[in-house]
């Protein structure tokens, strides 16, 4: 369960059977009732059996999951991540609806992690911000990596500002939207220098933006790796746990 959004992946042995994605509030409104304290999911609705569930994220712990076994965030996106690429040896760069993750990985354990949660500016909602004053889709944003404007802040709200100013100076929606992705690239960059393998691994849903993929080719010199669910990572390893 997600800042953003919720996930849920049924699989039975080791194979996924069903997959559903779901706006994080859409979610609580129409599977929540009023719990002990806090909103309670209602998981027959879901048409789940209580000892099936395992859950992680934002919600595991402020949402009532009754019967549901826990497990970490950081555990459960290195499962999944294992159980997608077969890697034993890899950076996993989880870019989030509201945070970004790196984490290490040898020899199939973690390593050592970091996140970036004190900021948005690494994460999916900039992204979306940023594309919604530009007039543009996701998907537009997501093509664009050459010949960035230069735009200074790594505020969220302050970068808002500085866009707007390059727009009324006339460049390009291209140029901006590269701008934007070497904005997001740059938040997280010392974080992954670090960190950083022959193999990075993208995953969340900022990872479906192909320019930060070519940006990490580019400035590390290593190759990246995508995954075929990257927005159900997460979910997929509380299965293969």
């Amino acid at each position: 369960m997600g800042s953003r959004n919720v996930k849920i992946i049924q699989m039975e042995e080791k194979q996924i059977i069903n997959k559903n994605i779901y706006n994080t509030i859409d979610f609580y409104r129409k599977y929540g009732e009023k719990g002990s304290g806090s909103l309670k999911i209602n998981l027959q609705e879901l048409g789940f059996k209580e000892d099936d569930i395992v859950a992680t994220g934002y919600g595991k712990i402020t949402v009532q999951v009754d019967g549901a076994e826990h497990i970490p965030e950081i555990q459960a996106h290195v499962k999944g991540a294992i159980y997608q690429t077969g890697l034993e040896n890899f950076t996993l760069l989880d870019i989030g609806g509201q945070d970004t993750k790196i984490i290490q990985v040898r020899n199939s354990k973690i390593a050592d992690f970091m996140t970036n949660d004190r900021c948005a500016a690494s994460s999916g909602r900039y992204m979306e911000n940023m594309a919604h004053i530009l007039g543009i889709t996701m998907e537009e944003l997501s093509k664009h990596y050459k010949e960035p404007v230069e735009i200074s802040s790594t505020c969220a709200i302050f970068g808002e500002t500085e866009i707007i100013g390059r727009i009324v100076e006339g460049y390009s929606t291209e140029r901006l939207a590269a701008a934007i992705n070497y904005a997001v690239y740059r938040r997280f960059s010392s974080m992954l220098k670090k960190l950083k393998s022959d193999s990075i691994v993208l995953s969340g849903g900022g990872s479906l933006n192909d320019a930060i993929a070519k940006i990490i080719e580019t400035e590390l010199s290593t190759q990246t790796v995508s995954l075929s669910e990257p927005q159900f990572n997460g979910a997929i390893g509380c299965c293969v746990k």
